[in-house]
């Protein structure tokens, strides 16, 4: 399933629609304001919350949890030393899948064992930060478009 994740430009917090291959918005993410390390609602079109994201504050570098309701569901942890390349280990208890970048963070390849996954780049030449994310077919699309999330916060924090 192709989707495009796409920042909100104004917004309090950091605030992303999510498009299918069609150009219809399937979900919204709702950065809080108002938390102590960053937070996000993942929520369908009518408002129901399908995960929340919590950055972890006491983490050898960045690292975040995913909920589904109260249980703990992903956590997403950025690997503190690479070289040229960034990458992150998404563990959901039995399945552990990593995602490794460019040197500049704007492409990324999921991948579980040597199989890719999924890819996400980051389209040039926007206003706000705009994602195409290419998911493989079983996967699980929210897991993946919510590490995304993490990935676009993680290495591009402080870039308002």
């Amino acid at each position: 399933m192709r989707y495009m994740m796409k920042q909100k430009l104004f917004s309090w917090g950091d605030d992303y629609y999510i498009k299918d291959a069609n150009g219809e918005d399937r979900f919204y993410i709702d950065g809080k304001v108002f938390s102590l390390g960053n937070q996000f609602s993942f929520q369908d079109l009518a408002g129901s919350e399908l995960c929340f994201i919590k950055q972890v504050l006491l983490s050898w570098g960045q690292s975040y949890e995913i909920y589904k309701g109260d249980q703990l569901w992903a956590t997403v942890q950025k690997e503190l030393f690479t070289f040229f390349k960034c990458r992150f280990e998404v563990d959901s208890g039995s399945d552990h899948v990593e995602a490794t970048g460019d040197f500049l963070d704007h492409a990324y390849t999921f991948t579980r064992g040597d199989r890719p996954i999924a890819e996400v780049s980051m389209q040039w030449f926007t206003l706000a930060d705009t994602y195409g994310v290419d998911i493989a077919e079983g996967e699980d699309d929210i897991l993946v478009l919510a590490a995304t999330v993490v990935i676009d916060m993680a290495c591009h924090a402080g870039k308002d």
